[in-house]
């Protein structure tokens, strides 16, 4: 078998290459800015307060609740790699953003009606959410790149961070509040508006501003009405440094997918009253260190490189599982969750740029995101169902231990088995 194409030095019709042949306008600019911050709140359905919820108001096991929360996860696991395929292929990259929103807010609805609360419905709700949810990342990465091209892509991304952040700061006060005030059941009530801000985003994007060859990483031919160049999708998986990210992404979300949710039955253990405005602080505390943290990022990667930026980011996640373990003072706890500012910050921007760099030239970006999303996916949901019996076994410091465990060999794996992807003409 041949090896997988390596990104080309100096590829033709850079305007393919590395930008789109114009600048988008102003009003698709602020089209994904919005569809950024919407998106934040749809795009992980309600997140750790659906275990509060099962656990306060149904009293669910630890357990269950890691059985009910890994439904999600392992669908998008499985939709993912489909789903990267198809944005590849398709030009109606806003109908689905757009239909995927409408698919999360209503099942987040009716997981609040008293027959849909049980073991089997929770988990096909959540499984449709997490379909919904396998589309919306690698389209808005796609819609992004095509957007702004491969040169411009580092900073954008860490522009749609921000946003994202921003999103999930008003979207967990929002939450913590209604959920706090009126009732918990408004956690997912909240799903709609953001859903109704999405949408309105998305049709805000012009479709002439997309690029759909630069979408998928394709490098356009000599000739205007030449096919741009696509590679096999498994020639583009058999790079080893594509498969090296795909095992530090599994990794990384292995130790952090359970984190939180675990802090906030923690925190339920010891305040049920105040539960979700712990967790609404946490989410809010860690969004807040984000912003900054993202925007930092995306200019990092282009003057540091990206290997760097990205360690600092997966070396902070097992620190932050083991000071967890310390004690379970909510003032505590609080403070630690600055560290998933600055882990998942990171994270979140660099893993889809090294990604476009890793896949440069082959036409196949959008596939091989899905595939990584399906990776760390599996990871995610092997986290959640895994961490839950850990925690029933030896409790919530072990469980900690235990995801700090895996947390600290994602940076080796990188260091290691991908290192530096950024090419000398990239940024």
């Amino acid at each position: 078998m041949p090896p997988a194409p390596q990104p080309a030095e100096n590829p033709p019709l850079e305007s393919h290459a590395s930008a789109p042949s114009h600048t988008p306008s102003r009003r698709s600019q602020r089209g994904l800015d919005g569809l950024n911050f919407f998106l934040a709140d749809v795009r992980d359905g309600v997140g750790p307060f659906l275990g509060i919820y099962l656990l306060t108001r149904f009293d669910w096991s630890a357990g269950q609740i890691g059985l009910a929360m890994s439904a999600m996860t392992f669908a998008t696991m499985l939709s993912q790699s489909p789903a990267g395929v198809l944005l590849d292929i398709t030009r109606r990259k806003r109908l689905l953003t757009a239909l995927a929103t409408l698919v999360v807010a209503v099942c987040s609805v009716l997981m609040t009606l008293p027959a849909f609360v049980n073991l089997p419905s929770i988990l096909l709700l959540q499984a449709l959410m997490g379909v919904s949810a396998a589309l919306l990342l690698p389209a808005v990465a796609a819609i992004t790149l095509g957007m702004v091209g491969r040169r411009r892509f580092p900073a954008r991304q860490g522009r749609n961070e921000v946003f994202n952040h921003a999103g999930n700061v008003v979207s967990a006060l929002l939450a913590g509040l209604l959920a706090h005030f009126l009732s918990i059941e408004w956690l997912f009530y909240s799903l709609l508006l953001f859903a109704c801000g999405s949408l309105i985003s998305a049709l805000a994007i012009r479709e002439t501003d997309i690029d759909h060859v630069a979408a998928r990483g394709a490098v356009a031919q000599e000739t205007a009405d030449a096919q741009p160049h696509a590679s096999g999708l498994l020639q583009v998986l058999r790079d080893r440094r594509v498969l090296m990210l795909g095992a530090a992404l599994t990794l990384f979300h292995f130790a952090n997918a359970a984190m939180l949710p675990l802090v906030g039955q923690y925190l339920t253990l010891g305040d049920q009253e105040a539960a979700s405005l712990y967790m609404s602080a946490c989410i809010v505390i860690a969004q807040l260190v984000m912003i900054p943290v993202a925007w930092w990022a995306g200019r990092r990667a282009m003057s540091w490189g990206r290997r760097p930026v990205l360690m600092i980011g997966l070396l902070a996640l097992p620190l932050r599982g083991l000071l967890y373990g310390v004690s379970n003072d909510p003032v505590w706890l609080l403070l630690v969750q600055a560290l998933d500012g600055i882990g998942a910050g990171i994270f979140g921007v660099l893993w889809l740029i090294v990604a476009a760099d890793l896949t440069r030239g082959s036409g196949r970006y959008n596939a091989t995101v899905g595939v990584l999303g399906t990776l760390f996916a599996l990871g995610a949901a092997a986290s959640n169902l895994v961490a839950g019996y850990v925690v029933d076994a030896s409790g919530y410091v072990g469980g900690f231990v235990f995801l700090a465990a895996f947390g600290a060999l994602a940076p080796l794996v990188f260091w290691f088995g991908v290192g530096e992807t950024r090419s000398a003409d990239a940024d």
